[in-house]
Formats: structure tokens, C-alpha cells, sequence
């Protein structure tokens, strides 16, 4: 975005701090709607508290996730690279488990049920994913396959052929219509821990298994069997526990 020499704003990061700060608003008016209609142990200041296990948690899962899941090879010849950051290289499903980690270890600490912190930040999170894939867009990564569509879009630094916009199909999809579904349901109905956090698993991993069909896999890995790419496969991972979620919580 701003490259000074000394000091570069990229459009990545920028999607990271709007994506939080953003989650942080929404989500402390999702515990005060929530308190007004539930007996939740958990406060303003506990949330306010609980943002900074989030940001620790999804750099790193997303970091390890991107080190483990997409490149783990490169990295292994390279150590010192992992801590290259800025150079890119992050893992939303990486950043999912850090999440999941660091709210377990946040209700530890101050006895809160895991499924209350994990339904907040998954009707927050699409937010945040909204903005980083924008960014993805802006900065041509992650691009799509060629189509003959009159909306491709031509990705200059890649090729001079049009490709499908991947990027905003996402945004879309795990964005907009996520954001609307979690919303609705957390401040339309009863509210029942772990029915957000499942029902974000499941349609972030059906859309993201189905935008997987017109995105270009990673070229460090292709597809998995020359069949499926990571991203499918791990989405499907979270298809099969949202669904055990799901049905847990109804059942509970």
C-alpha cells in the first residue's frame, strides 16, 4: 500500500488490524445483547482481555499453519525464513487451530465455556476474512483459473490471461453471506453454545471447497493424489466437526 523505504504498510496486515479492530466492536455488542437474555459468565473487560490471546493465536497458528500444511519442506531447508512474516506466507485453517488453542487456554484461566468465546469470534471473523481476501485481490495472490467469463479479471504480475476473481468469490461467500447467517442467528434466536462455532465450520468449508474448484492450488504442493488441494481437504476436516458439533450442542 505505502512503501516508504524504512516503512512499509501492506494491505495484508492492514486487513489483519481492521479485521480485529472491527471484531472487537462487533463482538462486545454481541456479549452485551447475549447478557441481556442469557446468564453467561463472562464480561466487556474479559473480552477486551480475551482480544489479545486472539492476536497472538492467529499469527502464530496461521504462521506454523502455513509451515506445516503448505511448505514445510522450504522451511525445513530455511529456518530462519519462518520468522520472515512480512514476506507472507500465512494459513487461515493454521489460524483457526490457534484460535481454538488460545480460547481453550483463555476459559481455563478464567472458567468460561469454550463454546461461548468460540460463537463470538465466529460471528466476528468473517469480518476479518472479508478484508483479507479483498487484500488477497489487491495484491494478486491466491488468484483463480482461466476463464472466458466476462468478469475475469487479468492478474498483470501472473500472466496476461483472465482468471477468475477466487479472491472475491470468497469474500463473498465466507464473508458477506457467513456474517449474515452467524448474525442472524446469534442475535435473532435463542441462544445455544456451539451452534455458531459449528455452523461457521460447515459453511466456511463447503464455500471454501467450492471455491477450491476455480482457485489455482499452490504450486509448492498442486493437488493432493492429483485430485483435491489442501485447502479442500482441510475444509472438509471442518465440515465432518461442525457437523459433530452441531449435533452435540443440539443434543446437549
Amino acid at each position: 500500500m505505502i512503501d516508504l523505504g524504512f516503512l512499509s504498510i501492506r494491505w495484508y496486515s492492514l486487513a489483519y488490524i481492521l479485521g480485529v479492530l472491527m471484531g472487537w466492536y462487533l463482538g462486545r455488542k454481541i456479549i452485551t445483547h447475549l447478557l441481556q437474555n442469557n446468564s453467561l459468565n463472562i464480561n466487556i473487560n474479559q473480552f477486551d482481555d480475551f482480544i489479545s490471546y486472539l492476536i497472538i493465536s492467529i499469527i502464530l497458528g496461521g504462521r506454523i499453519g502455513y509451515i506445516l500444511f503448505y511448505n514445510l519442506h522450504y522451511y525445513i531447508l530455511n529456518p530462519l525464513d519462518i520468522f520472515k512474516i512480512w514476506e507472507g506466507g500465512m494459513s487461515f485453517h493454521g489460524a483457526l487451530l490457534g484460535i481454538v488453542v488460545g480460547s481453550y487456554i483463555f476459559s481455563i484461566k478464567n472458567k468460561i465455556k469454550i463454546f461461548v468465546l468460540l460463537d463470538i469470534v465466529a460471528c466476528v471473523s468473517p469480518v476479518g476474512i472479508f478484508l483479507g481476501r479483498l487484500a488477497n485481490f489487491v495484491n494478486g495472490e491466491l488468484y483463480g483459473k482461466q476463464t472466458n467469463q466476462k468478469w475475469g479479471v487479468l492478474f498483470s504480475k501472473v500472466d496476461s490471461v483472465l482468471r477468475h476473481p477466487s479472491q472475491l468469490y470468497e469474500a463473498f461467500l465466507e464473508g458477506i453471506i457467513i456474517f449474515i447467517i452467524l448474525n442472524l442467528i446469534i442475535f435473532k434466536s435463542k441462544y445455544k453454545p456451539g451452534i455458531c462455532s459449528s455452523i461457521f465450520l460447515i459453511t466456511y468449508g463447503t464455500f471454501r471447497v467450492l471455491v477450491e474448484q476455480y482457485r489455482v492450488p499452490d504450486p509448492q504442493i498442486g493437488l493432493l493424489l492429483e485430485y483435491i488441494s489442501m485447502g479442500s481437504l482441510l475444509s472438509l476436516i471442518m465440515i465432518v466437526l461442525g457437523m459433530v458439533i452441531f449435533f452435540y450442542s443440539k443434543k446437549k
